[in-house]
Order: C-alpha cells, then sequence, then structure tokens
C-alpha cells in the first residue's frame, strides 16, 4: 500500500485530503506543518507528500525544499494562489504538480496517479527484487541464468509489485498503476494475470512467488525476512 504525507495547517483541508486518499486505498501520515512534517519523515519515508504552501513557521516552499534535498520523494503543492509567478516558485522549489483551492477531490487523485506513474518509469529503470532482476528498459525479466518473456501488462505488473518486493499493493492501486485510473474494465483482468504470473514463477529454482493478501491485494515475496 501505497504512503503519502499530507502536510496542512487547515485541520478541514487536512481531513478532506485523508478521506480522499484514504478511500483510494492510499495509507496516509498527517502533519498540521513543517516541523511535524520532517519529524515524520525521521521514522518514515512515504512514496509522495501533499504539501500547503501558506502554513506558519517554516512555509511549503520550504518545506518542498527539504523534502527533495534530503529524501528526493515527489511533491503536489497546494494552495489558494494561482497566479503564475506563484507557479513558478513551487516549480523552482522542486515540485512536480501545483493545486489550486479549492480543489476537486477527484482532481486531487488524478494528479497524483499521474505523479507516481512518472516518478516510477524515472527512478525505477532497473529493479531487483531479491533474485529477481528487471530491466524496464529492455523489457528483460531475468532470475539466476533462466529470462523470462513476458506479455507488455504481465511484464509492468511483476515490475509493479518487485519495485516494493513483500510490500502489499491493494487492487485498486495495481489496476491504476498498470491499466491507468481510466481503465473501465473489471478486477477479473488483474486475476487472469496474477495467475498467468504465478505460474510462471512456479516453474523458477529460486523463491520468488506472489502472495494474495486476504481482502488488500497482492505482495511479491522474495523470501527476504
Amino acid at each position: 500500500m501505497l504512503t503519502i504525507l499530507a502536510v496542512d495547517d487547515d485541520p478541514n483541508i487536512l481531513e478532506l485530503v485523508r478521506i480522499t486518499l484514504s478511500a483510494a486505498s492510499y495509507r496516509v501520515m498527517k502533519a498540521k506543518n513543517g516541523r511535524e512534517a520532517l519529524e515524520l519523515m525521521e521514522k518514515e519515508v512515504p512514496d509522495l507528500a501533499v504539501v500547503d504552501v501558506m502554513m506558519p513557521e517554516m512555509d511549503g516552499y520550504a518545506l518542498t525544499k527539504k523534502l527533495r534535498s534530503e529524501w528526493d520523494i515527489p511533491v503536489l503543492l497546494l494552495t489558494a494562489k494561482g497566479e503564475l509567478e506563484d507557479k513558478e516558485k513551487g516549480f523552482l522549489a522542486g515540485s512536480d504538480d501545483y493545486l489550486v483551492k479549492p480543489f476537486e477531490p477527484k482532481e486531487l487523485l488524478f494528479r497524483i496517479r499521474a505523479i507516481l506513474r512518472r516518478y516510477d518509469k524515472a527512478v525505477d529503470v532497473f529493479i531487483q527484487a531479491g533474485p529477481l532482476s528487471i530491466n524496464r528498459q529492455t523489457y528483460e525479466v531475468s532470475i539466476g541464468n533462466k529470462v523470462l518473456l513476458l506479455p507488455l501488462k504481465e511484464f509492468e505488473l511483476l515490475s509493479v509489485l518487485a519495485s516494493r518486493a513483500n510490500q502489499v499493493f491493494t487492487r485498486e492501486v495495481l489496476l491504476d498503476r498498470v491499466w491507468g485510473f481510466d481503465y473501465e474494465g473489471d478486477e477479473q483482468t488483474l486475476n487472469v494475470h496474477i495467475k498467468r504470473l504465478r505460474d510462471k514463477l512456479e516453474g523458477l529454482p529460486e523463491q520468488v512467488s506472489i502472495v494474495t493478501v486476504r481482502g488488500v491485494g497482492y505482495k511479491l515475496d522474495t523470501g527476504a525476512v
């Protein structure tokens, strides 16, 4: 399950963001100012941060610079201002996108999903998950001296699972990351692709398997403790 840090000094906005993201199967860490956000970051690094610009003590621009320089996580800025120079200031601070208040919850989700897809493609060209190696540039999957030939969607699904081995991904997140947020099919498609991947992984000597977490989703088990 992907984790998102939400930072806003307005408790109503903070709760709206939490409800919206939780309903979309994201785990949410909350902070009401920059200091609290940095304290949380020392304990756990999330996958993305949603940061309000206008906050006391440390504004969103300063917090964004800190998040990018020390942890290099993607940042979506929230602000009541929509002027070009404010947007420029946000992007110069290192933000990946900019959403003006008041916003539609659905638009917040669209923008977060777009950022996560871009970030994954930019960062995870080579993925190592236990004995499993994935090259997202050449579409090669290898384990030991064996190379797996996978159809594109199976390759993308395995890549997402392997990007955070031994971590659970919800079914909703997997459908979104592999088929896109506008996918109109049903979950049976995911079931079929999971089964095909399992069949191919079962024939390998090294221990790598896709585990079902009942009521939540799936994870790639590499045998690591």
